[in-house]
């Protein structure tokens, strides 16, 4: 039974907004709580008609609601977690939730993967937006092309089932306090018709709950081993572990994609795009407006994804791809104050790092490219990649580095940020506060320069700063 009034503890994640959102599309009085509604994910709540509560406080499960969603940064000591609990309100994860209130009966297209997942799960839905199937979505970010998030999506029918499809964008971060389960885990097998699952890479990553690589691996082990005979993974040809994981253990069909001319799904970098091969036939070139190899692949994936999972002939992808318009956060560009292009990206992963700077090399080769880094996550704040961050920022003149943007990992496992602005030379520097560096970008930028913003939080407001910082400098 779809519930009249949800409660979400947590609501600003952006997995948990994205949530929010379906069940006001369904018609649900929605609340949500939270410490704070930052951009882009507190406007696009309110848009959406959600009651979006500051705090935390029993008080706003009064009278209770039908379905409290718990986030997975909800602890069990949260007040309103705690009060559900204590009174047995009916609760949920957020993948739970999405699993049991929308994928139910639907042709599912789940992407995961360490890095690339919000981008190419945008890709697959606006491909099969531009085919005319009025897929469902739901992404951990905002796709241009449609403003929000999240859709339940309308009567769109595949070309090869009755099934609707629905887009998922697949964390393996755990679901909640009292499910350590990779979220992922809930979204395959979650109807009875097959289902088509990216793996876009493995890498380590998420160290707070995967101690060692091989923790790490074993979630997505859980991953191919659940998914049935009748579905599909399609993983990257350049992922060796991946691929060489998803032929031990997987029961479904596994079908490589990339830039190896060897995969089934193949494209050739070219200016403005790529050349697609499938199956070793070419199928014309395809033009796209994001830069950079990891997007290629990205695109590669997706278009797989249309045509294996759906039916869509590659040339009704490639118009649709031509007018993918991005994502928020991701190569977003903010601004162009005083000659400035000023860009933000989520990019945190040292792997990342590197293919959103080269990306951006390419797209201005001939510009001085000032690289600002917030290391926040808790892969970012912790010494296991210290050496792979100096390589990760070879393709910028300028680096700016923000102190660890959490206070909790133990000062033996932090990233020495001093350290590597030492490794990288006269090019980096450390700085001690959110408008010290606004001062040091300020002082080195110059027109026709790139910024990039690497963040995956809000920074403490840095990006406004720093293009309030260039205008008044230049206005």
């Amino acid at each position: 039974m779809n519930p009249n009034h949800v409660h979400l503890v947590g609501v600003s994640g952006t997995g948990m907004g994205a949530l929010a959102t379906l069940f006001r599309e369904r018609g649900a009085r929605v609340t949500g709580s939270d410490v704070a509604f930052d951009a882009p994910v507190g406007p696009a709540l309110r848009s959406a008609g959600v009651e979006c509560l500051q705090g935390f406080d029993a008080r706003h499960l009064d009278p209770a609601p039908d379905l409290v969603v718990v986030g997975n940064a909800i602890r069990k000591a949260n007040v309103e977690a705690a009060w559900a609990e204590e009174h047995d309100l009916a609760r949920s994860s957020m993948s739970a939730a999405l699993r049991d209130h929308f994928l139910r009966g639907r042709r599912t297209v789940v992407v995961c993967g360490t890095h690339g997942k919000t981008t190419t799960s945008s890709i697959v839905a606006w491909l099969l937006a531009h085919a005319g199937l009025s897929p469902g979505y739901f992404i951990g970010g905002i796709p241009q092309n449609f403003g929000a998030g999240a859709a339940i999506g309308r009567a769109g029918r595949s070309l090869t089932s009755n099934a609707a499809p629905f887009v998922v964008e697949g964390d393996e971060y755990d679901a909640v306090y009292w499910n350590k389960e990779p979220k992922f885990l809930d979204y395959v097998g979650a109807s009875d018709v097959d289902e088509t699952v990216i793996v876009t890479s493995i890498e380590h990553d998420h160290i707070d709950i995967y101690p060692t690589a091989q923790a790490y691996e074993d979630a997505f082990v859980r991953l191919f081993e659940r998914v049935s005979a009748k579905g599909l993974f399609l993983v990257d040809v350049s992922q060796t572990r991946a691929l060489e994981l998803a032929r031990k253990h997987a029961r479904a069909r596994v079908v490589a994609y990339g830039l190896d001319p060897a995969a089934e799904w193949s494209g050739a970098v070219t200016k403005g795009g790529f050349d697609l091969f499938a199956g070793g036939s070419a199928c014309g070139h395809f033009s796209m407006a994001l830069p950079g190899e990891h997007n290629v692949r990205n695109a590669l994936a997706a278009i797989a994804a249309c045509a294996e999972g759906f039916g869509v002939a590659p040339t009704t992808s490639r118009a649709g791809l031509a007018t993918f318009a991005g994502v928020k956060r991701r190569q977003e560009l903010l601004g162009v104050p005083g000659g400035i292009d000023v860009y933000d990206d989520f990019a945190h992963h040292p792997t990342a790092v590197d293919e959103t700077l080269r990306a951006l090399r390419k797209k201005h080769p001939n510009q001085k490219l000032i690289a600002v880094f917030e290391p926040r996550s808790a892969t970012a704040c912790r010494s296991i990649h210290q050496a792979a961050y100096v390589s990760a920022f070879a393709a910028a003149d300028r680096v700016i580095l923000a102190p660890l943007g959490r206070k909790n990992v133990p000062e033996g496992e932090r990233l020495d940020v001093e350290r590597l602005a030492r490794e990288l030379g006269e090019k980096a520097t450390a700085e001690a506060s959110v408008d010290a560096i606004v001062k040091a970008v300020a002082d080195v930028a110059r027109r026709g320069d790139v910024v990039a913003i690497l963040s995956n939080g809000a920074f403490g407001g840095l990006h406004q700063k720093i293009l309030d910082a260039l205008a008044a400098r230049t206005g």
